[in-house]
């Protein structure tokens, strides 16, 4: 009777298991099949191609997506978001694909992970392939925010196998980096629980970002964090073959570049550790990535001085991308602080206006400048993902209008991807 009573209760266990899932994520697990179908993204060059023609994209950042989905009650602020960015012709979000060791974190301790919260992230994928949303997937923090670096310094550390409590150490330490590869290979060989499909042959996600604005201060010649790029890069690529890969910098050139003195922010920025050049030419290195924040990185406090700023920066890396690195480079955050002392909205419309035309301008004329992400978007009632950045995109007329007319003009260019093709030609036609 007792081992009777035993294959009961686990069946009767299993069975909870389901309907839980069901009544979590029923409707997806349900309306997924036979909806929007995607191809990987591919480059070639200074482009990147889908189907066989260019890709130039307007998108957005919401890191907050998985982190949202644990919980049933804000679940559905992903549906919403996405289906925000489709209405209006976004093709691309960039958000989260980490949390170590905070609240509903994804990775617990190294290598054992927290089963609902894989499955919010199996969702967020599923939903964003439901609305034709591609997704760039970044894998660490170089800040605190959800973890980071430090948590895994941390992790080693209690363990008693650090070399050094050093932030930095991240980038150097032995056993951070098995810790690092074994959460890079749980992810990307993860079979989404809603699709059936491994994460690694998904075309739904766009690419992998190795680590969120990496910085190594500790060696500002940069050979540290060289290093370590060329290791995790070679080691994403052992896995994934299907997916393009970047780095997550910030653009900053470092010591011995010769552009440091022209067109960084600041002399610290040279001595962070990182050259957005060299990092970026590794071969295993798909396409470069760069922010874009004056107010927080100058000291000069000038509206008209930032505008400029912004311009040259943009410029500068887009010429790098056509003429040294031959790749495609991807404006990833971009985002005028609110708690600057002459801010109004207005100002920030014209900041987004100035990148989207640079990056319009770009791609009429087939240059490397690819797309842009704005950080960031949010759904109302989630004030405490808010930072000085984020805007709920409805909510002024005139900035939702700017955004979908940078969708427009950017199918006008080169046509609308199939999973967007009826959309498009009914919002783009009013305009």
């Amino acid at each position: 009777m007792l081992g009777g009573n035993g294959r009961l209760y686990a069946i009767i266990g299993f069975a909870s298991c389901l309907v839980f899932i069901y009544m979590s994520f029923g409707d997806l697990w349900i309306n997924f099949h036979g909806r929007t179908n995607l191809s990987f993204v591919k480059r070639n060059g200074t482009q990147f191609i889908v189907d066989g023609r260019p890709f130039y994209f307007n998108g957005w950042n919401s890191y907050w997506m998985m982190d949202q989905c644990v919980e049933e009650s804000s679940r559905p602020r992903i549906r919403e978001m996405l289906q925000t960015g489709a209405k209006m012709g976004l093709t691309v979000c960039r958000t989260w694909a980490f949390n170590d060791g905070t609240y509903n974190a994804l990775q617990i301790s190294p290598g054992k992970f927290d089963e609902r919260v894989f499955r919010a992230l199996d969702y967020v994928i599923a939903e964003a392939r439901q609305q034709g949303i591609r997704l760039i997937l970044s894998l660490v923090n170089n800040l605190q925010a959800y973890g980071g670096k430090t948590q895994y310094v941390k992790w080693a550390w209690d363990e008693g196998v650090a070399l050094s409590s050093s932030n930095d150490s991240f980038f150097y330490d032995p056993s951070i980096r098995r810790y690092f590869k074994n959460y890079v290979k749980t992810v990307l060989t993860r079979k989404n629980t809603f699709t059936g499909i491994e994460y690694r042959d998904d075309p739904t996600i766009f690419a992998w970002e190795l680590i969120n604005e990496p910085r190594c201060l500790t060696d500002p010649s940069g050979d540290t964090l060289q290093e370590w790029i060329e290791e995790m890069s070679m080691f994403v690529k052992s896995i994934d073959r299907n997916h393009l890969l970047t780095v997550g910098l910030e653009g900053f050139y470092g010591p011995k570049n010769s552009k440091r003195l022209s067109f960084n922010p600041e002399f610290w920025a040279a001595d962070v550790g990182s050259d957005f050049t060299r990092n970026s030419m590794i071969s295993t290195i798909d396409f470069a990535s760069v922010h874009i924040y004056p107010d927080h990185w100058s000291h000069i406090q000038n509206f008209e001085y930032n505008l400029r700023f912004v311009s040259k920066w943009m410029i500068s890396h887009i010429e790098d991308g056509d003429k040294d690195l031959k790749k495609p480079v991807m404006f990833t955050e971009f985002g005028l602080s609110n708690e600057d002392l002459d801010f109004d909205p207005a100002q920030r419309e014209r900041f987004y206006k100035v990148i989207l035309d640079i990056l319009h301008k770009s791609a009429k004329r087939n240059k490397s400048g690819a797309g842009t992400l704005v950080w960031q978007f949010l759904v109302e009632g989630m004030e405490e993902f808010n930072d000085e950045f984020g805007i709920v995109p409805w909510k002024r007329p005139s900035t939702y209008q700017l955004f979908t007319e940078q969708s427009c003009r950017l199918a006008r260019i080169q046509g609308a991807l199939p999973s967007q093709e009826e959309h498009l030609k009914k919002l783009c036609k009013q305009r």
